[in-house]
């Protein structure tokens, strides 16, 4: 029997287009005869049935949670040839307050299924149960744009997930561990350390563990789409934060591909069609069809057999998680890696910081109007 290959789909942040790819590639692989499950795990924001045209779900990953289903019972047929989907359930909480014991428990039954691939649409961000289900496989795909926005948050992804996988490898009570719990203190200074020199310190206190770190990470073969591109110059950051993840995080990011812009994929959503079903010939669906057969072409990889990432601490290299993407100390280090191999140009930051700056402007001025009116019905409501 075949080994089922796991294709966890991330971005960092949503908007680029995450779900599409998904779901795409999902039919495009069943339509070539593989036997594929589509799992919506973007909970507290889950639309990826709409995407496919299914009905609004009655049963899925919400339910299962909640005790409500068993994980048999939440996998579906779909009107796509060979393809199974497991619905999200937009009325819970988001992975985020998933306990370590389900989301452990999820993770075993996703490894114990017999499909050729299994799809999971992750949800938006960086917390340790979506980095956790990135790093099910070597092979996750993380999709991105040109704007300087999403390019910075990929990037954030992928760091946080190289992170994730020293506390996978070095577990507590190990020198190394100690090591990084000491530097953790200084959360800021943690996250501008060059890794190529943070992983040289490590092996100096616990070589063995590093050099199983060190193995982890060359098994480790993310691959990036990048997707809503306007020109063919636009495919050339491709290449260049392909190269700032080798120079800075140590990784070899594959890339699968490019998806033009294209509105057709709108007008597919409001007929409830998947693009690759609503106009086969779209660019958005052969530039699918291309990346599908790449993905049929590659070899199915898999960690070693003694990495247990259920068995990681519960540790983001961010000092409080999520909001720490916010940190401006943090952004800044980002920034400084992407411009220092040119996958961001200065040009491009200074309009970037020219956009939000007006953002910016435009908030202060829709809170001002705001404050106005609730002092004005205050008054009206004292003269009553």
């Amino acid at each position: 029997m075949a080994i089922m290959q796991i294709i966890p789909v991330a971005s960092g942040k949503g908007g680029v287009g995450k779900s599409l790819l998904s779901a795409n590639l999902a039919i495009a692989l069943g339509q070539a005869g593989k036997k594929v499950l589509l799992v919506d795990l973007d909970l507290g924001a889950s639309n990826l049935h709409l995407v496919i045209g299914q009905p609004s779900p009655k049963i899925g990953i919400g339910t299962y949670l909640t005790g409500q289903s068993q994980f048999s019972e939440i996998i579906t047929k779909t009107d796509y040839e060979n393809v199974d989907f497991i619905a999200g359930d937009s009325e819970i909480p988001g992975l985020t307050t998933l306990r370590a014991s389900k989301k452990n428990e999820l993770i075993k039954n996703f490894e114990s299924l017999n499909y050729d691939y299994l799809i999971l649409d992750l949800g938006a961000g960086t917390h340790l149960a979506i980095l956790d289900m990135f790093i099910l496989s070597p092979q996750g795909i993380i999709v991105t744009a040109p704007t300087v926005t999403a390019t910075l948050n990929g990037y954030l992804f992928l760091k946080n997930v190289v992170f994730r996988m020293m506390y996978n490898t070095f577990r507590r009570g190990t020198p190394a561990y100690n090591k990084l719990e000491s530097l953790k203190k200084d959360s800021a200074a943690l996250q501008k350390l060059y890794l190529p020199n943070l992983v040289k310190s490590l092996a100096q206190v616990d070589p063995e563990n590093t050099r199983l770190f060190n193995q982890r990470l060359a098994e480790f073969h993310p691959r990036m789409v990048l997707n809503m591109i306007d020109d063919p110059k636009d495919a050339d950051r491709a290449q260049r934060i392909r190269h700032s993840c080798k120079q800075f995080l140590g990784l070899d990011l594959e890339h699968l591909g490019v998806i033009y812009r294209d509105s057709l994929q709108d007008k597919a959503l409001a007929s409830r069609l998947p693009v690759i079903i609503y106009k086969p010939q779209s660019l958005i669906s052969q530039a699918v069809y291309r990346i599908a057969e790449k993905i049929m072409h590659s070899a199915t990889l898999k960690f070693d057999d003694d990495y247990d990432i259920t068995q990681a601490s519960d540790f983001s290299f961010q000092a409080a998680e999520e909001e720490a993407t916010d940190d401006f100390s943090a952004k800044m280090s980002y920034v400084e890696d992407l411009i220092g191999t040119g996958a961001l140009t200065t040009g491009e930051l200074a309009e970037a910081i020219k956009q939000q700056q007006y953002e910016i402007s435009h908030l202060k001025a829709e809170n001002l109007l705001l404050k106005k009116k609730l002092v004005e019905a205050a008054r009206q409501g004292f003269k009553i």
